[in-house]
Formats: structure tokens, sequence, C-alpha cells
């Protein structure tokens, strides 16, 4: 059965909240495209549902109308779409050629004058780049790359905030076959290294530091640090954010001296298989080192064409926004708006030093269409009572997207009424393992609070029992139990596969397992209830911790929470409730029992927390995810350094409360349960 907190989400949020227009199937280019498909394959959609099934009973069908459908630019043509469909190891165009830089540079000449970056940075304002002039400038780092002997298959990687020249450098890298993977200079020394050392990089772009707010943040001290920690680097190559051009950091030339030491020629393109990797992202690295997750060229082509042209809309008259660190995933989906001709907004600097609504109004400000963030952004404007469409012309604006974490029904209702009544909210899941999205929101498909619209085409996604059952209306594994384009080539080292496997393939054979719970409807729709590594598992009731986080934000007295079930000597376990506390307030018995009421109430009797302890902040990482799993180690007895990286964190000092919570809790776990259940201290 499905948990309470599931239930009682899909039994209150039967009414829409958007609803598309009569004539969306002609308007949005997703209903173009299944009108082609309906078309070329004598099928007929009743609604997105039905257009899902096809599209995964006819895998190579469906990927063959989308590379139709945005030109991909093939230089060698495939002969066929899937070659093996066996997973891990299925092979997709086996025999066909592209690269990814060519297509995102493929403008015609007669838009060369036309805007299609504007870079948005707190440590010099703003930069607007032309499609003309991004061409230029990716043709005069692709030179000077080549003049060191860059050549395919090289790695190159940056400690580079959110500017044009990291989008500049990462185009030019890729462009000659070279392997691009970056940091955000948020990152510590040693998280850097962490990443870094395992693909041995000949060339590094460094910055001297960033302005996030109010505040320069240096990074010169860092690069001597991570030059000697890199010996594979031959060149290290610095921008200049905060300082003075050129370079004045010993061991490195800057970037204005790298774009000319060499004449640069005509801008041309290695052309490389379809599986060829592109770039590497790694995970998280909140337990053990790391995962250096290869992407490739053709994967990501056709995958980002689909989120962003179908499911996002994008056209060359949008204009695309997602606040994200190019240290997070959505950086990759960002700029692959250039693939579909949208123009894209680059931010660096602190999202809310001027208020909330400080990117609400740059979206109003810049005409932005589409304005992607983070679920725990939202619910943040939502608590601070924020209305951006009272302090900002947003009527350009379309789509709203969220992800890093699932959305509670209350974000959905303040976005359609704070923000604006006619546009589609999209929630997406997905992650850095597949650099896109799963499920989330459609032109075709109805909003409902709380709710996923759909299952995206092309994604086998089904929920799994322990047994490896489909299960419908109620909460199991989120597994894909077909190949997608953009499943990972590998992980970067593990030449027999054996960690790729073990990652993804070890639960059910053959079949993807992502690690989130998730329930799915019978008309597609669905929820994420949280990461299954991370389940709280009292009595055999299982939950997915959003499902406290939803409750627990409503409380305007509390700042940020985590949730984490700790093993003891008794068959329950311990439940712990971590909060912050808003400035000003104090936290008293009343509040507790307000706070285990509505647990109560709205979750299970079985999931009251039997502590809650006030904290001075949650770790999370730099992408807003809550670092359920490392705390709930760490009070089992691990070594904090043992299962985080401290560098990875947006804190590193939110971890040294539990580190001091874990050395009592050999008597902690002295209470009975029969005390642990009447008490909340």
């Amino acid at each position: 059965m499905p948990n309470a907190r599931t239930r009682l989400v899909r039994e209150s949020n039967l009414t829409a909240l958007w609803t598309p227009a009569e004539d969306s199937r002609k308007r949005s280019r997703l209903g173009r495209f299944l009108t082609r498909v309906e078309k070329h394959h004598g099928v007929s959609f009743d609604d997105h549902e039905e257009a899902w099934r096809w599209s995964v009973d006819h895998l190579e069908e469906f990927w063959a109308e989308v590379a139709d459908e945005f030109g991909v630019r093939f230089r060698d043509r495939p002969s066929r779409v899937l070659g093996d469909h066996h997973m891990p190891g299925a092979a997709w165009f086996p025999d066909a050629t592209l690269n990814y830089a060519d297509q995102a540079l493929c403008l015609p000449s007669a838009d060369a004058e036309k805007v299609v970056v504007w870079s948005l940075s707190q440590s010099r304002g703003m930069i607007a780049m032309s499609a003309g002039q991004l061409r230029s400038e990716v043709s005069r780092c692709q030179s000077a790359l080549l003049k060191l002997g860059v050549k395919k298959g090289d790695r190159v990687a940056a400690y580079l905030p959110n500017i044009a020249e990291t989008l500049v450098a990462m185009l030019a890298t890729v462009s000659i076959g070279a392997i691009w993977s970056s940091c955000a200079p948020e990152f510590g020394t040693r998280a850097v290294l962490d990443r870094f050392r395992q693909i041995e990089p000949s060339i590094l772009f460094v910055v001297d530091g960033y302005t996030y707010g109010d505040r320069i943040i240096d990074r010169i001290s860092s690069i001597p640090e991570l030059i000697a920690g890199l010996p594979t680097v031959k060149r290290t190559i610095l921008v200049s954010l905060v300082g003075d051009d050129p370079c004045y950091v010993p061991g490195t030339e800057s970037w204005s001296e790298f774009l000319n030491s060499t004449q640069h020629s005509e801008l041309a393109f290695e052309f490389v298989p379809f599986d060829h990797p592109l770039y590497i992202l790694f995970s998280s690295g909140t337990t053990g080192l790391p995962k250096p997750i290869v992407h490739s060229h053709g994967g990501i082509v056709v995958e980002h064409m689909k989120l962003l042209g179908l499911y996002l809309d994008l056209t060359p008259d949008d204009r695309f926004f997602w606040f994200s660190t190019t240290g997070w995933t959505m950086w990759n989906i960002l700029v692959s708006g250039l693939l579909v001709g949208s123009p894209i907004v680059l931010w660096d600097g602190d999202p809310i030093s001027g208020g909330l609504d400080q990117l609400w109004r740059m979206a109003g400000d810049m005409g932005v269409t589409v304005f992607g963030t983070s679920a725990s952004f939202i619910m943040a404007c939502r608590k601070e009572g924020l209305q951006p469409k009272s302090v900002t012309d947003l009527s350009a604006l379309k789509i709203v997207g969220s992800t890093g974490a699932p959305l509670p029904a209350e974000g959905f209702e303040w976005v359609y009424e704070a923000v604006g009544s006619d546009l589609l909210l999209s929630s997406i899941s997905g992650g850095t393992d597949v650099c896109s999205a799963f499920v989330g929101g459609s032109p075709l498909t109805e909003v409902r609070a709380g709710q996923i619209s759909c299952r995206y085409l092309g994604c086998a996604v089904s929920s799994f029992d322990l047994q490896g059952q489909e299960l419908i209306d109620e909460e199991g594994e989120l597994v894909v139990t077909k190949p997608m384009p953009s499943m990972p080539v590998g992980f970067w080292g593990d030449q027999d596969g054996g960690k790729y496997s073990a990652s993804y393939f070890e639960q059910y054979v053959g079949v993807w397992t992502h690690g989130d719970w998730t329930t799915i409807h019978p008309d597609g729709s669905c929820e994420i209830s949280g990461r299954s590594d991370s389940t709280l598992n009292r009595g055999g009731v299982r939950l997915g911790t959003s499902d406290f986080y939803s409750v627990i934000e409503d409380f305007p007295e509390i700042e940020d929470s985590l949730i984490v079930h700790v093993a003891d000597h008794t068959s329950l376990g311990t439940l712990i409730l971590f909060l912050v506390v808003a400035r000003h307030t104090e936290f008293d018995q009343a509040l507790a029992d307000q706070i285990v009421t509505r647990l109560r109430r709205e979750i299970s009797p079985r999931h009251i927390p039997d502590r809650i302890e006030v904290v001075p902040a949650i770790p999370r990482t730099w992408s807003g995810k809550r670092l359920e799993v490392p705390v709930k180690l760490i009070l089992e007895g691990k070594s904090a350094d043992e299962v985080l990286s401290r560098q990875a964190l947006m804190d590193p000092g939110a971890v040294t409360y539990f580190e001091e919570l874990a050395k009592g809790w050999a008597s902690a776990m002295a209470v009975s349960v029969s005390d642990k259940r009447e008490r909340v201290s």
C-alpha cells in the first residue's frame, strides 16, 4: 500500500493547478513531434501516457525520430539506432560520428549577430556574446589548445565558475575530441584533487577568486596546491575575475595570453563515435571518492535535445536560465540550450545576496522564458512570503523548473499563487548519473500539487518491489528497464566495468536501479519520496525522507531539517529529527508538541521521532542535497572523513556537531524502547 503521505497527496490534489491549452498539441514542439510520429508510424495517441508507452516499446523508432526532428549533425550517418539492447553495454547509433560542439555552434550565419549567451557575474557585471563572437572565441581557444598538443581523448579540467570563459573552454575542448571536466571554485582543494586526480588531466583552467555577494573569495592560494597535486598537468591557464590581468600567479599563464599565444585558424571539429567521451561528471562525493561518470557526445546530444526541445519547449526565441554552479549536472543541461538554438543566461555569484527575489528580478529584467531552480529555493521563497510577480515583470516566463529534491505540494501552490498562474511548473527528477531527467512536467500534461506529471518519452521508468515486480500506486525502487542514450559509457578507470555495474545493476540484473523511492500512478504521474538508501523503516512501515520535510518545512519557526534512522540494539532503531531554528525563535516543548502532532497526523504514528535535536546547521552539498546517509553512518560509528568529503559541503563545519553527538551515542542507545517512544528531547 502507498504510505500515508503519498495517499494524502494523491487524494487531496486531484484538481489541476495548470491545464494545457486546447491548442497545446499544435503550439508545443512536443505536440507537433507526436503528430509527426503518428503520421510516420501509423499510430494514434490519446494522451502522453500512450505516447510514452509507444516510445519505450519502440526505442529504435523513437530515438530515430528524435534525431531527425532536431537535425542531429551526423558526419557518418548511422545504419541503425541500437546495436545492443543489453544493460549495461547498450550500443547506441554504433557506426555514427558527430561532435557536441559542432551541434551547439551550428546557428545559421544570418544569426551571427544574435546574442546567444548572457554571462552575469557579481565579480564583473554582464557580458553578452553573439553567436559569431562565441564561435570566434571557441576557435581561438581551440587553436591555443592544439598548440599545447591537446588531442582526442586527453582530459582538460577546469576550476572555474559559471562564466562565459568556462563555456568557451568547454566547447573548445570537446571540439577537439578531448574530454572536459569541471569543479566549482566553491569546492576546497582536497575536494578538487579527489576528483581530478582520478582522470589525470593535461590542461588545467583555474580562477583567481570570485565575488559572492559582498565578499571576495580568494582562490590564489589554492592554485599552487592544485598544480602540485596534479602532476599530469602540463599547462595551467588562469582566468582573472578579482585580480589583475595579465597573469600574476607563478606557474600559470593568463587567459588573454593563452588565447593570443597562436594565430587561430578556422574552427574545425573532430568527429568522434557516438559513444566517445564528452565530459566526466562526478557524484557528490558524500561517501568515499566521487564516482567519475563518463558521458558521451551522442548520448548527451540526443538526450538533451529531447529534454530541452520537447519538455522545456526551448526555441531560438527563448532565454533559458537554470541556477547552477559548474560542479552540478544542471550546468551541463543549461549550456545544452545551445543545442536547440536557445540563448542561455549564466549566473555567477550568490543568488540571494540581494534578497530572495534577486533571481526573480534578474529573470524579469532579462526576459527569461524558462527559469530553473531548486526545490529548496522555491520553499525558501514561500516561507519568506515572497511575491515575485509583484516585484518584477515576469510576463515572458512560460516555464518554471524545479529539481534537486522533491518539491512539496505547498511549493507547487506557491508558484501558481506568487509567480504566475499561466505557466508550466515542471518538477523534474533525474541525476548526474544520466545527466538528464527521467520524469517531469510536460506541455501536454496537467500539473497537480505534489506530483510529477509524467514519465519522459524514451525513459522506461518503473517502480519495483524487492522481488523485481512492477508496482502501480505503491511505493518502490525507481528503475529503468530499458537503455537510455545518456546512460554513462562507464566510470573513468573502471577497466572491467565492475564498479559501474555494481552501482546500478546489482539489485536487479539487467535493470538500472537509480536509488530513489517512487510511486507511479496509472496515468503516468508519480511522486519521488527520497533516496532509497536513506529510507525510514519502522516496524515494516517504510517512508521516504521527503515526506517528513514537506511537513517540517511548513513551520515558519524552522529554517532547515534533517531526518535519519539510526540502527541500535533495538529492532526499531532510533529516529532522530535535527532542526535548525529560525533566528529569534525559541525551541520549546510547545513547538516540539506541534511538530509531533503534525507528523503523527500527516505521516505515520510509527514515525514519531525518538529525539528532536536543535543543531547549528544541516550538512548539505553545493547542489543543496542533505547528507542523510553520511550523518546516519557517522552516528552509527563511522569516521566523518571516511564517509564524506568536507570540502564538498557548503558549510564544512556543519558536520562537527554530528561528530560530537556520535561520541556519546553509546550511552544514548541505552534508552529503552518504551522511554524512547514517549520522549521528545
